[in-house]
């Protein structure tokens, strides 16, 4: 009998993978740098960078280190960043957040290991987190599922911290790679700055899954809302015209700070819908990828 990712593969196959086979390797290609034979500029030398790479007359005239850079032509190893917090569990049974971040990692391994690429996971919980070493087959992307399918349910009573999964990933991922965050993106932590010590090392894209649950107050009357990382619960009144107000407030703050920390980074962030149909969110995401290419 066929096991639950093993089922859910087979429908995204069928549905998603195979409308999209070649689309989102060739999005990424031309922005992974490695040792190919076309030139394509320079940029500052980072802690960790090869060497043998730099351009000594560039660093003699700017006094600063430079690197040469070359388009990749080898394979990628693409890390999947899987937040697997208490607040990933939002959304409407079949269909959550957790849900949709199953879909993507079992596409993107797919797909990625279609076109050669080797595809690692990190699935992180709360401080807890579980590896998948990188592979390329079909059994492979499997396997990622099943770590999926069987992490143990979310802890209340703490918060994500974003600054520890982002280095976390960045310990993992020792050579250049593409680093693909799937998260909501709500917790704690000195988020930002680990992202820029990520992103300075890797190419790195966020795919932001978003519920209306985290958005919107629905409009009825006395109700208890929940911390879904903290477990907390207060009694409010949900027809409240400022607390609506100062809801709508902090939602769109939140979502500013997101966008400001992604932008000073150099970090593409796509909204992921749980409303939304996956193959359109992906045709979409791989095309204003390739738009970003020079």
């Amino acid at each position: 009998m066929a096991t639950a990712p093993e089922r859910l593969l087979l429908r995204l196959e069928w549905k998603v993978v195979r409308r999209l086979d070649g689309r989102l390797q060739g999005a990424h290609r031309t922005a992974h740098r490695g040792s190919g034979v076309d030139f394509t500029g320079l940029r500052r030398y980072a802690d960790g960078d090869d060497a043998r790479h730099i351009d000594w007359n560039v660093t003699a005239r700017l006094d600063e280190p430079h690197l040469r850079v070359f388009t990749e032509d080898r394979e990628l190893t693409v890390w999947l960043v899987l937040d697997r917090s208490a607040s990933m569990t939002a959304g409407r049974p079949g269909r959550g957040k957790h849900d949709v971040l199953a879909e993507l990692a079992l596409v993107l391994a797919r797909l990625f290991g279609r076109g050669g690429d080797r595809v690692g996971a990190l699935l992180f919980d709360t401080g807890t987190a579980r590896v998948v070493p990188p592979g390329t087959s079909r059994r492979h992307a499997l396997r990622i599922g099943a770590e999926l399918d069987r992490t143990a349910a979310p802890r209340a009573g703490a918060t994500t911290d974003l600054a520890l999964m982002l280095d976390t990933a960045g310990r993992l991922a020792r050579r250049r790679a593409l680093v693909v965050v799937v998260s909501d993106f709500i917790g704690e932590g000195d988020w930002e700055r680990s992202l820029q010590r990520l992103a300075r090392r890797h190419e790195v894209v966020a795919l932001r899954i978003v519920d209306a649950a985290d958005d919107v107050l629905p409009e009825a009357g006395l109700i208890v809302v929940e911390d879904a990382e903290t477990g907390e619960q207060l009694v409010v009144d949900s027809a409240d015209p400022l607390l609506r107000v100062r809801f709508r407030e902090a939602v769109d703050a939140r979502d500013a700070r997101l966008a400001a920390g992604m932008r000073r980074a150099g970090v593409p962030v796509h909204r992921v819908g749980t409303d939304r149909d996956l193959t359109d969110a992906l045709v979409e995401i791989a095309a204003r990828t390739g738009e970003r290419r020079p």
